[in-house]
């Protein structure tokens, strides 16, 4: 709904917008405010924020639409205002324009020209208005993205590989902070969000010194993925890290003694763009069984706890510490699974 703010001291006005404009707002397409003066429109202007356009005269008690033009410029730059008014003289139009108008009006009013007048002012400001938003998301993305990466995100060849999906062989890792839920129930958010990132940053950290990557952030939880020469190894190594990192940190809040629990898990995935086409969100993420047993050997870790299956532990046996647990059922697992402990 577009809303309009209307500036005239002629008291008749309003009563004839809202007559040659019932059906539009019958239907909710338009929303019209009127004030008295200048002052007032400034007023009004303060109340409702969301105004698109301003249609003023000129000559008003207390503030004239000239003088309103300045202000609006100062501390409304995006609302477009339109001059409706019988001094329809080029000096009062170049005065008005020069302050800013972004159309003009002569009294008495012709309905069918202010009704097109409205509608390309109306179309004018959401453009700048798309304008910006474009703007302040790209700026936005700047600051996570590489300017090479934002350069290739424009060529075809990015298009195409938007569509690519393979069959990798890599290794995925869950780590959950545990008991993380109490301190969101109890804390502010502001303190609970700048807290969680604190961790996350301590995990990132040294899941990137090992060649890994950040697939999602879930919660409190990180999926992270390896690929390449000795991902399974690289994947516990940063696990390793990630938990004495993380175990070094100070206690939180009083009472909070930050502790992770990791699952970790290696074999075949598919990797590709995942998600809603219509709803423009797609994340490039990898899927599969492999993945759905890394995150229930995660459900079944306890604090400290690296887990991994006998199948993972028969590659890495002979590079890693590891302790047999002993043998679980996982959730959509037919069969029970026998798991081990990285211990170092």
């Amino acid at each position: 709904m577009a809303k309009i703010l209307v500036a005239d001291d002629e008291a008749d006005l309003e009563m004839l917008i809202k007559q040659k404009f019932r059906q539009k707002i019958r239907e909710q397409q338009y929303q019209f405010v009127f004030a008295s003066n200048g002052r007032d429109a400034l007023d009004k202007l303060a109340e409702n924020p969301d105004v698109d356009i301003v249609l003023s005269d000129i000559n008003m008690p207390e503030m004239d639409g000239l003088t309103l033009l300045s202000k609006l410029s100062e501390s409304n730059p995006l609302v477009k205002a339109v001059i409706v008014s019988a001094y329809g003289d080029m000096d009062n139009i170049r005065t008005a324009m020069n302050r800013g108008a972004f159309d003009f009006i002569t009294k008495p009013i012709n309905f069918e020209d202010l009704t097109v007048t409205m509608e390309k002012t109306l179309k004018h400001v959401e453009q700048v208005r798309e304008t910006l938003k474009a703007v302040k998301e790209n700026n936005i993305l700047k600051m996570y993205v590489d300017e090479t990466v934002l350069n290739f995100m424009g060529s075809r060849e990015f298009e195409n590989s938007l569509m690519a999906n393979e069959t990798v062989e890599a290794s995925v890792v869950f780590i959950d902070i545990c008991s993380f839920t109490s301190i969101s129930e109890k804390e502010a958010p502001d303190v609970v969000v700048k807290l969680l990132n604190n961790y996350f940053d301590v995990m990132v950290k040294e899941i990137i010194a090992q060649g890994g990557y950040i697939d999602k952030f879930i919660g409190d939880a990180i999926m992270a993925v390896f690929r390449g020469d000795f991902h399974l190894d690289r994947a516990i190594d940063a696990c390793l890290a990630v938990r004495a990192q993380i175990e070094k940190l100070p206690v939180a809040l009083t009472s909070f003694s930050p502790k992770v629990s990791i699952g970790v898990n290696s074999g075949e995935m598919i990797s590709g763009n995942i998600g809603s086409a219509n709803l423009k969100r797609l994340d490039y993420t990898v899927i599969g069984d492999t993945v759905n047993t890394a995150q229930r050997l995660q459900s079944v870790a306890k604090e400290s706890q690296i887990i991994i299956n006998e199948r993972a532990y028969e590659k890495v046996k002979e590079s890693f510490n590891c302790r047999k647990v002993g043998e679980v059922t996982l959730k959509h697992k037919a069969q029970p699974m026998n798991i081990y402990e990285v211990m170092d």
